[in-house]
C-alpha cells in the first residue's frame, strides 16, 4: 500500500467536533480517509456544529454508509493503516467489546481487531458506569488504544479550539502522523 489509509466511524456521541477536526488533519497531510457516519452523528454534527453533515462528508476520501455490510472496508482484505472512532459512543463501544458488528463502523472495528490493526477509540461518556470501565478494559488488554477526550491543563488552552486542537494531536500521534497541532510538554 503507498498512501497511507484510515478509517473514521463517527458516532452519535457529543464530540462531533473532534471527528470533524480529524478529518480536516487527515485531509491536510494528504491521508485517504473512509468515512463512516452514523444517523445519530450526523444529528449530532447539526446540533454541536456549524458544519453540515455534507460539510462533513466532503472531508472524508471516501465515505460509506453505516448499513453497507458490503463495502470494500469491511472485509479485512482491503488493506488500511487502521481505524478511529471519534466520537465514540458507549453503545458503539459495547457493540466493539462484544464483538456484535450490527453496523458497518462496529464491523470494520471488528475485522481491526482480528486483523491486528490499530484501533483507537476515543470515548465520550461521563460519568462512566461499571459497564462502560469493563468494555474499555477488555477491549484495551486486546490492545485497543482508548483516548478519551480529557484536557490537557499543561497545554494552557485559551480556547475550545485549543483543546480540540489538543486532542486531535493526540489521536495523530496515537496513529504515528507528525503534527503540530499542540505545545507538546517541555517545549
Amino acid at each position: 500500500m503507498e498512501n497511507r489509509r484510515i478509517i473514521l466511524g463517527m458516532t452519535g456521541a457529543s464530540g462531533a467536533i473532534l471527528g470533524i477536526r480529524l478529518l480536516e488533519a487527515l485531509q491536510r497531510a494528504d491521508i485517504e480517509t473512509h468515512l463512516v457516519m452514523s444517523e445519530w452523528a450526523e444529528k449530532t454534527v447539526a446540533m454541536e456544529t456549524e458544519y453540515t453533515a455534507e460539510d462533513v462528508k466532503a472531508l472524508a476520501s471516501v465515505v460509506h454508509t453505516p448499513g453497507d455490510m458490503a463495502a470494500c472496508i469491511s472485509s479485512g482484505s482491503f488493506p488500511t493503516d487502521g481505524m478511529v472512532v471519534c466520537p465514540c459512543s458507549m453503545k458503539t463501544l459495547a457493540a466493539i467489546a462484544s464483538g456484535f458488528s450490527y453496523n458497518l463502523i462496529a464491523r470494520c472495528a471488528d475485522v481491526s481487531l482480528k486483523e491486528g490493526r490499530r484501533l483507537i477509540l476515543i470515548p465520550r461518556e461521563t460519568p462512566l458506569s461499571a459497564i462502560h470501565l469493563e468494555n474499555l478494559l477488555k477491549l484495551s488488554r486486546l490492545g485497543v488504544k482508548i483516548l478519551p477526550p480529557c484536557v490537557g491543563f499543561y497545554t494552557k488552552p485559551k480556547t475550545i479550539e485549543d483543546v480540540v486542537n489538543h486532542l486531535t494531536g493526540k489521536i495523530l500521534d496515537m496513529l504515528e502522523i507528525e503534527n503540530h497541532m499542540f505545545h507538546r510538554w517541555g517545549e
